[in-house]
């Protein structure tokens, strides 16, 4: 794994997902013991990118972290029961058994088991299901940002939106998540057509946040950031789609992976998942304009 690529999927880990886990709906309190865990999770994932690849320390130390991802993920599968249960009022029928806002959620809560899972495999230097150390190293980052940020701010965004295109969003993004990664199996079209669905959603979570977010944010800190945010995915979603294009057609220009891990994977780090969930924890702290 490169340093640069190292210090994407650290600052997932011990910033990122900690910060979130803060901004997701829990009524029945079952995130706070896992959301104090993790940092320590994450500084222990952190730790194992400085060792050797192969080493066994490393291996445990990524091991500490899927574990915690593991336990998100089953809570993840417990709030799914619950939801569908509940019923959740009038929003839920049987041709929409989940709610857009849910779907997203549920989305963001089991991304980071993907994410460790692929850590402990590069740790180990083992090729899960046949894929390469690039491979997983792309993929602990992807699923920190474009699965767990990605999905969350998704469902944010639905949850304070009333607008379809919001809704529209919070089911998008989460599709477009699977069907990326399920190109990673079945081929370089499916793949493209999940980067087209992904970059259509975030860029609807775009447009929902500058348009409607930031401008009910009652902090002026909080709409600078929301509207950082906004940009820059809608630059990095540009970037990733025109990357899956040239992946299917050689002439389509597109940057190589380092540069798209310099450009593509630090601005949605920083000025899209950073920017924008602390323009998230802002709002909950500060009254609305409304």
């Amino acid at each position: 794994m490169t340093v640069l690529v190292g210090a994407i999927v650290a600052l997932g880990m011990v910033v990122i997902v900690p910060l979130g886990l803060r901004l997701l709906d829990d009524d029945e309190r079952r995130l706070g013991p896992v959301g104090q865990v993790w940092p320590l999770a994450g500084a222990l994932g952190t730790l194992s990118l400085l060792l050797d690849r192969g080493a066994w320390f490393a291996v445990a130390l990524a091991g500490c972290y899927a574990a915690v991802a593991g336990w998100l993920a089953v809570l993840a599968l417990a709030r799914l029961v619950r939801v569908v249960r509940a019923g959740r009022g009038e929003v839920v029928t049987r041709q929409n058994p989940l709610p857009p806002v849910e779907v997203a959620a549920l989305t963001a809560m089991v991304s980071p088991a993907v994410a460790a899972s692929s850590l402990v495999a590069e740790r180990g230097g083992w090729e899960l299901l046949g894929f390469g150390m690039t491979t997983q190293a792309l993929t602990a980052a992807h699923f920190h940002y474009a699965g767990f940020a990605a999905a969350l701010v998704a469902a944010l965004v639905a949850a304070t939106t009333p607008r379809p295109a919001a809704d529209v969003a919070a089911l998008t993004v989460p599709t477009g998540i699977a069907l990326v990664f399920a190109g990673h199996f079945t081929g370089d079209g499916v793949e493209l057509a999940g980067a087209v669905v992904l970059t259509a959603g975030m860029w609807l979570v775009a447009w929902t946040t500058w348009r409607d977010v930031a401008s009910a944010a009652g902090d002026r800190t909080a709409r600078a950031l929301f509207r950082v945010s906004a940009v820059v995915l809608v630059l990095t979603m540009a970037l990733a789609l025109s990357w899956a294009a040239g992946q299917v057609g050689d002439a389509v220009p597109h940057l190589s992976l380092s540069w798209m891990a310099a450009t593509h994977g630090v601005a949605n780090a920083i000025g899209f998942a950073l920017c924008g969930l602390l323009a998230w924890r802002r709002v909950q702290r500060t009254p609305s304009r409304r």
